[in-house]
């Protein structure tokens, strides 16, 4: 059942996040797995798998995505109705096991092994630590809502995200460096495991064509891909007009890739590298 405008903005204040939202009909969805296998055939998968940022300026079907009404409809029911795409990334966890031929058999690759009672271990894959994405990002006056809209299957063994409910109404968290290898979070860091009530976690299957949004201090994770299947996704990152960057002196941001996806901009926070539809 579709839910109204009230009762999104009521369950993500209440929660944080909303998951399983379908938005990417299937001529949609392959249409979008089929671009984005030619970007993979272009620049391979060590590039695909992280690298693919603001490309939403350089292509039109992947800016067709981050406008798409139905992703729109939700991302306006929480942040209201004028609303500046903020930035923009693929983000894919590729099969980090491999069938060896000679066998058939399927076996981890380097990046793990497995214990020696055959339990295998995910020291060194990819993963993904608790964390806030307000921690990165910098911003006040406003919210950042954080969207994953699933190109694949995104499930517990090939690594779906994990939330902890409410926990955007904790503030902001330390954040320490991560002492586990395979992190993937671009300066290494994490949540102590201390501060996370894991007990609540709460795991975010989402399938193809489906997407999850969830607030910028929401505390959130995912494992390590376990499985055979890509996990891909397109993260969006959207702010309401009001919400203003604040400068780290230490860690200089630039937003380079802001686009108004709604309605209009009265305080011209990114005026001068904001575009507009």
């Amino acid at each position: 059942m579709k839910r109204d405008a009230a009762e999104i903005q009521a369950l993500y204040e209440q929660q944080g996040y909303m998951s399983a939202i379908p938005i990417l009909s299937p001529e949609e969805l392959q249409q979008a797995r089929d671009a984005f296998a030619e970007l993979e055939r272009k620049h391979g998968e060590d590039y695909t798998a992280y690298s693919l940022h603001n490309v939403h300026k350089e292509y039109d079907w992947v800016m067709g995505l981050a406008k798409h009404p139905k992703l729109l409809e939700a991302v306006i029911a929480v942040l209201g109705p004028d609303v500046i795409l903020l930035d923009s990334r693929f983000i894919c966890k590729y099969p980090v096991r491999k069938t060896q031929e000679s066998t058939g058999v399927i076996q981890p690759n380097n990046t793990c092994d497995k214990e020696k009672d055959g339990v295998e271990k995910t020291d060194g894959m990819p993963f993904v630590a608790w964390h806030q994405d307000m921690k990165y990002w910098g911003f006040d006056g406003g919210p950042v809502l954080s969207v994953w809209l699933a190109l694949d299957d995104s499930l517990e063994d090939n690594g779906a995200l994990q939330v902890i409910p409410g926990s955007h109404h904790s503030g902001l968290l330390p954040h320490y460096q991560s002492k586990r290898a395979g992190n993937m979070l671009s300066v290494n860091q994490e949540i102590p495991e201390e501060l996370v009530e894991t007990e609540k976690a709460i795991l975010c299957p989402l399938q193809a064509g489906q997407m999850s949004i969830h607030d910028g201090l929401l505390v959130h994770a995912s494992d390590p891909n376990t499985s055979n299947r890509r996990r891909c996704g397109y993260v969006i990152r959207y702010v309401p007009t009001c919400t203003y960057p604040i400068q780290d002196p230490e860690r200089p941001r630039t937003f380079l890739a802001t686009v108004l996806v709604s309605g209009i901009d009265k305080h011209n926070h990114f005026s001068n590298k904001t575009s507009k539809l």
